[in-house]
């Protein structure tokens, strides 16, 4: 039968699970979020004279990494067991929302940086295009294993990662989350999930300006030190971001001259 004609009661996908289970534990996280918007002409310029595709999601995966590397409230979650404390993790990990279609259903998978303000921009590029090529339910296992647990064993396994094995909690959901449909000319207003931080951007406009928004856990900061991080973000892309941006091009062109 045509799913398109189906009516009733329909089972939910195994596609969706996992965003269920984001937004139950999200509902337990006390977010606020506020925006900046950011003058990103230099690093537009540079980007658009490289010889490689670098993405604007890892162009901010990296300086949100160098930000967090200098302040350590963005490492840190807050734990409600067994007694309210918080614990700040080690390094950075980023996860970025990856969006495939899996089996001809939409899916939203997790991909994983750990500690990208030390990988290069190149490096980087060449994890996110194995997580957007590659098939899901291999780089993409464990969250593809977890999806076929039944309800009460996922939220059972998220909560020993969240309260109990809270040293391995990075490694394994991250310590910042970002999301972004810019490349469908959309802005996400407040991006759910159960990070410390959550950061999203909207479409460059024709003077290559955006809105970047960032969602945080009141419990541990205000909005006076998200607005410093949104601020440190944006002179971060245009200072290292664009040097490396600018450093990747000078050595194309120098490449290019010796192969002459």
């Amino acid at each position: 039968m045509d799913s398109a004609k189906q009516s009733g009661r329909l089972l939910i996908p195994r596609s969706r699970r996992l965003t269920l289970d984001v937004l139950h534990f999200h509902r337990q996280v006390d977010t606020c979020a506020h925006d900046r918007l950011f003058d990103l002409t230099r690093v537009a310029e540079l980007r658009s004279r490289l010889p490689v595709r670098i993405s604007w999601s890892v162009l901010f995966i990296k300086a949100f990494g160098i930000v967090a590397a200098n302040r350590p409230v963005l490492r840190q979650t807050f734990q409600r067991w067994p007694w309210p404390h918080i614990y700040q993790h080690p390094d950075n990990v980023a996860m970025l929302a990856t969006h495939r279609i899996h089996r001809d259903e939409p899916w939203v998978f997790h991909s994983r940086f750990e500690q990208p303000e030390q990988q290069s921009l190149p490096s980087l590029q060449f994890s996110l295009d194995r997580y957007v090529n590659e098939p899901p339910n291999k780089i993409f296992r464990r969250q593809w294993q977890l999806s076929g647990l039944p309800t009460f064993l996922r939220r059972i396994l998220w909560w020993w990662t969240f309260n109990v094995a809270v040293s391995k909690r990075a490694r394994r959901i991250g310590t910042f989350f970002f999301t972004t449909l810019a490349g469908k000319g959309v802005e996400i207003q407040d991006p759910p999930a159960y990070f410390t931080s959550n950061l999203t951007y909207g479409p460059l406009d024709d003077q290559n300006r955006c809105r970047v928004t960032m969602s945080y856990d009141h419990r541990l900061m205000d909005g006076s030190t998200v607005a410093d991080c949104l601020i440190e973000l944006e002179t971060t892309l245009n200072g290292s971001i664009a040097d490396e941006l600018q450093s990747m091009i000078s050595a194309s062109m120098t490449n290019e001259r010796q192969s002459l």
